[in-house]
């Protein structure tokens, strides 16, 4: 005979069942479309293409440990290409951010006209497809078609953007134009719930907008703050359609300028297992990068 079910269990089973209900409709499309793909790139990375009897002769996958993550370690253009993300990132980043939380405190103040205007104005680059602004960009760069470049002329001025020296900082102004947009409206809507009564009771007590701003909005928003670096510092690693665009125009721009696009171009050369090493490493790293950036906030947020 089957023992009855104990009072309490199935209340605890029905506490525990909810919230992996809840879980689910991000589980599956995590699992599907990050977990999968990384764990079959960590199995391809281990394996490398052999071709028997020529260049018509049949290919054979064969194991070949971390042969591959050995050869792209030691590679030049790894290094070069991190520190070169490593670079745009320190300065990017923050001048990115920078600019989103000030248009998203303007939009907030009490002062503000228009905000839904303005809100669509700001957000309008992001919903322009990379490609399209890059290419954009690109026109406004080219010194053979550039309006800024003869602006620059007529004022007796020697600008060149596509230089090796400053290509980089050219590709950090279109990601800038791009995302800031999208970084202001998450701000903004982390600003949307901080109550106004606060912010009412400062003004009362002689506080400006500036005082509020800096010592009331700021800080109930770090949260916000913190996931918009996050984001911000997962796309730099990803980097790839603004320099894959500028290599039409520049030479400063190469195949390995960055890692994500030294990866599509030893995959475009049939050298799948090392892509893969590569893919896996970056995955790696940005996790490994992610992580502690969230545990230093959540330490200096947790200290009186």
């Amino acid at each position: 005979m089957t023992a009855a079910p104990a009072p309490g269990r199935r209340p605890r089973l029905r506490a525990h069942a909810a919230p992996l209900a809840l879980l689910v409709p991000f589980l599956v499309p995590f699992t599907l479309f990050t977990l999968v793909p990384v764990g079959y790139a960590f199995w391809q990375s281990l394996h490398r293409t052999r071709r028997t009897g020529g260049t018509f002769g049949r290919t054979e996958s064969v194991f070949a440990g971390l042969d591959q993550y050995t050869s792209v370690l030691s590679a030049p253009w790894f290094t070069d290409g991190l520190l070169r993300v490593a670079a745009f990132a320190a300065v990017q980043i923050p001048v990115m951010l920078t600019l989103a939380l000030t248009l998203a405190l303007l939009l907030d103040s009490a002062v503000a006209r228009l905000r839904r205007f303005f809100r669509l104005v700001y957000f309008v680059p992001y919903g322009i497809p990379g490609v399209v602004a890059a290419l954009m960009w690109a026109f406004l760069y080219d010194p053979r078609l550039s309006p800024l470049v003869d602006l620059a002329h007529t004022a007796g001025a020697d600008v060149s953007f596509l230089t090796p020296d400053t290509v980089l900082w050219s590709i950090g102004n279109v990601v800038t134009w791009t995302y800031t947009g999208y970084n202001m409206l998450i701000l903004y809507a982390a600003l949307q719930a901080v109550p106004p009564d606060i912010g009412e009771a400062a003004r009362v007590d002689g506080a400006g907008e500036r005082a509020i701003a800096l010592r009331i909005k700021l800080p109930a928003i770090r949260p916000a703050l913190v996931l918009t670096a996050v984001f911000s510092l997962v796309g730099t690693f990803q980097l790839f359609t603004e320099p894959q665009v500028f290599r039409a125009i520049s030479t400063g721009v190469t195949s390995t300028y960055t890692p994500n696009l030294a990866g599509y171009s030893l995959a475009a050369a049939d050298r799948y297992g090392e892509a893969a090493a590569l893919s896996v490493l970056l995955a790696a790293l940005t996790f490994l990068l992610s992580v502690t950036f969230l545990r230093l906030t959540t330490r200096t947020q947790e200290r009186p």
